[in-house]
């Protein structure tokens, strides 16, 4: 082999910079809110690229997962596209829960890209992830009281319409257009107070 071509192979292979580092981020986004993009933009900003994995995907309308595994799809590139996030950066993935804790890891990974690492704010998906050998890193939330999917369920559910400040601009266009404010209060908990 001709060494200069030794070289840049050699050169190419151990660098590592050709190729990012790929990591995963974890939620339900019911709905998608300023909080997960405030996550999304952070694990960009480490110059990771990104797959969310939607968890839960098969549930919809209940009180605590309304919203299809569909339309929290189009509610993520929608909130992407409109921050101005290249989707050659970003994967989605809806997963489906399996409800049984040691191996919903490798089911994951079945469904998803490689992948180096993994974000998470659920305690139990975080402690999964690491059980299986997973580095799991962690980003600043972003007031969690307020940016909270249960909590702007809640607002939705009461017809409050300060729902709409918390989630992208585009996010609440389209559960307007198609009416899932509607069906979040059709669904909602009778005993739920403010």
């Amino acid at each position: 082999m001709n060494s200069s071509l030794y070289e840049c192979l050699f050169v190419s292979i151990s660098l590592g910079s050709a190729v990012k580092m790929r990591s995963i981020f974890i939620g339900r986004f019911q709905p998608v809110h300023k909080g997960h993009i405030h996550t999304i933009k952070q694990i960009l900003d480490k110059d990771e690229d990104l797959i969310i994995v939607i968890g839960s995907s098969q549930y919809s309308h209940t009180p605590d997962n309304p919203f299809t595994g569909g339309e929290r799809v189009m509610f993520l590139r929608r909130a992407l596209m409109d921050e101005g996030i290249p989707f050659d950066r970003v994967d989605v993935i809806p997963i489906s829960d399996i409800h049984i804790h040691p191996l919903w890891v490798a089911h994951l990974k079945s469904f998803a890209p490689h992948f180096d690492k993994a974000y998470s704010h659920n305690p139990l998906v975080s402690r999964l992830l690491k059980d299986a050998g997973i580095v799991v890193d962690e980003t600043n939330l972003l007031d969690r009281e307020t940016y909270s999917a249960k909590h702007i369920r809640d607002l939705i559910r009461w017809n409050d319409s300060e729902w709409e400040s918390l989630v992208p601009e585009g996010v609440a266009e389209l559960i307007k257009k198609h009416d899932l404010d509607k069906r979040v209060q059709e669904v909602g908990e009778t005993t739920t107070k403010r």
